[in-house]
C-alpha cells in the first residue's frame, strides 16, 4: 500500500465536505410563520387587500355563471324556437296590413307545429269613467286568439283564459303589468275600453319571452270587431317550429304571412333577446375581473410594503441568524415563505367571502349558486404568483445584509 493512501486525512480535506444543513420543509413553514405571529393588525391589515381582489374576482365570476345557468335554464323552458312576424311600414312609410288569412298560411308550412296572433285595437284603457281619458297608464288593447298561451307557454296567474264561451263578450285578461298599473287585483272588476266597461276575468303571469304582453288589455278577436270596430287583421303572427328547422322557416316566414309585401313584415325571435344578455352579462363580467384584478395588484404592493418594512425592523433578527450560520438562501427562503403565507391567507380568507357573497346573492335572486372550481384554483394561484413577487425584493435584501452591521443596526 502506498503510503499517499494510508495517510490520514488532513483538516482542510474534511472541512472542504462541509455543506450547509438545509431547513427540513416544516422549519421554513415554522420560520416563515414567526414574523406572521408577531405583528398580527399589520398582518391582517395586509391579507386585506388581497382578500378583497381575490373575493371580487371569485364572486364576479360566480355570480356570472349563477346568471348565466339561469338564463340557459329559462331557455331550455321556454324554448328557441318561436318565431314572430310582425307588420311593419312599405316603401312609402305606410303601415303594412297583414291578410286576415295569415294565420292559416303559416300553418301550412310544414315544420310549423303551432301558429297564432294579435292585433293591436284602437281602445283607451282607463281603470273608471271618473279618470280622464288622457290617462291611460301606459297600458294598450290587443285582440288575442284562445290558443295564443299554448304557443307562448304562458300561464295565467289569476282567474281564466279567453276561450270559445267568452272571446265573443266584453271582457278581458290582463297582464302583468297592465294589472299593476290599473290597480286590478282579482278577476270579477271592471275596466273601461273606450266608453264601454269590460269585466276582467284574468291576470296574466309574467311573459318572458314576449314582456310587451304584460302591459295590455287582452280581448278576443270576436269581441275586439264588435265593441271595438276592430278590422280583423292581425298585427304580430307567433309560430313554434321543430327547433332543426327554424332557420328554414325563418327564412320563408315573410313571404308567405305577406306574399305581396315581404319587405314589410319583420320577422325575429324572441330567445335572441335573452341570448344577447347573457352576452352582455359577458361583457360586464371581463370588466369588473379588470377591476378585481386591479385590486389584487394593490394587495400585492401592500404585501410587499409590509415584506420591506419587516426586513427593516427585524435587522438585528437578521444579523444574529446570520451569525450562528444561517446563509443567504436560508434568509431569502424565510422572508419569501412569510410573503406566501401572508398572502395566502388572504387569499383563502377571499376566496370564502367571494364564495359566501356568491351563495347569498344568488339565492335572493332566485338562481342556482354556481361557483367554477377553476375560480378558486385561479385565484388562489394568482394569490401566490403575487406574494412570490411581492416578496422577491424583500426577501433578496434581507440574504444581503451584513452581519455586523445588521447586529449594531438599532
Amino acid at each position: 500500500m502506498s503510503s499517499t493512501a494510508s495517510r490520514p486525512r488532513g483538516r482542510y480535506e474534511t472541512s472542504r465536505r462541509l455543506r450547509p444543513a438545509r431547513l427540513a420543509f416544516h422549519d421554513v413553514l415554522r420560520t416563515g410563520a414567526v414574523g406572521l405571529r408577531a405583528r398580527r393588525t399589520r398582518v391582517v391589515l395586509s391579507a386585506l387587500g388581497i382578500a378583497i381582489g381575490i373575493a371580487t374576482m371569485i364572486a364576479v365570476v360566480g355570480l356570472s355563471t349563477s346568471s348565466r345557468a339561469d338564463l340557459m335554464s329559462r331557455l331550455d323552458r321556454l324554448g328557441t324556437n318561436l318565431l314572430t312576424a310582425e307588420a311593419g311600414q312599405d316603401a312609402y312609410g305606410q303601415q303594412v296590413k297583414l291578410p286576415k288569412n295569415a294565420v292559416a298560411m303559416v300553418e301550412r308550412i310544414g315544420p310549423v307545429q303551432h301558429a297564432t296572433a294579435t292585433a293591436d285595437v284602437d281602445a283607451r284603457i282607463r281603470r273608471s269613467d271618473v279618470v280622464p281619458e288622457e290617462r291611460t297608464a301606459g297600458v294598450t288593447a290587443q285582440a288575442a286568439r284562445p290558443d295564443l298561451l299554448t304557443a307562448l307557454g304562458a300561464e295565467v296567474g289569476r282567474g281564466v283564459w279567453l276561450n270559445e264561451a267568452n272571446e265573443r263578450l266584453p271582457v278581458t285578461v290582463l297582464g302583468s303589468v297592465a294589472a299593476r298599473r290599473l290597480g286590478v287585483t282579482a278577476p270579477g272588476e271592471k275596466i273601461m275600453m273606450d266608453d264601454e266597461y269590460v269585466v276582467v276575468v284574468g291576470i296574466l303571469e309574467p311573459i318572458e319571452l314576449v314582456p310587451n304582453l304584460d302591459r295590455v288589455a287582452l280581448v278576443g278577436f270576436p269581441a275586439a270587431e264588435r265593441h271595438f270596430g276592430f278590422d280583423g287583421h292581425p298585427t304580430t303572427i307567433f309560430e313554434r317550429s321543430s327547433d332543426p328547422s327554424v332557420a328554414d322557416v325563418r327564412a320563408v316566414l315573410a313571404r308567405t304571412v305577406s306574399p305581396g309585401n315581404p319587405a314589410g313584415v319583420k320577422v325575429s325571435r324572441p330567445s335572441d333577446a335573452l341570448a344577447a344578455k347573457a352576452a352582455t352579462d359577458e361583457g360586464l363580467t371581463t370588466l369588473m375581473l379588470g377591476l378585481g384584478a386591479v385590486a389584487l395588484l394593490v394587495g400585492g404592493v401592500g404585501v410587499a410594503n409590509t415584506m420591506v418594512v419587516s426586513v427593516l425592523e427585524r435587522r438585528q433578527e437578521i444579523g444574529l441568524r446570520r451569525a450562528l450560520g444561517a446563509t443567504r438562501n436560508a434568509i431569502r427562503l424565510q422572508f419569501l415563505t412569510e410573503s406566501l403565507l401572508l398572502s395566502a391567507l388572504g387569499g383563502l380568507a377571499g376566496a370564502a367571502l367571494g364564495t359566501a357573497a356568491t351563495h347569498g346573492f344568488a339565492l335572493v335572486q332566485g338562481w342556482t349558486p354556481v361557483v367554477p372550481p377553476w375560480s378558486l384554483a385561479g385565484g388562489l394561484a394568482a394569490t401566490l404568483a403575487i406574494g412570490a413577487l411581492a416578496g422577491l425584493y424583500p426577501a433578496i435584501r434581507a440574504s444581503r445584509l451584513d452581519p455586523t452591521t445588521a447586529l449594531n443596526a438599532t
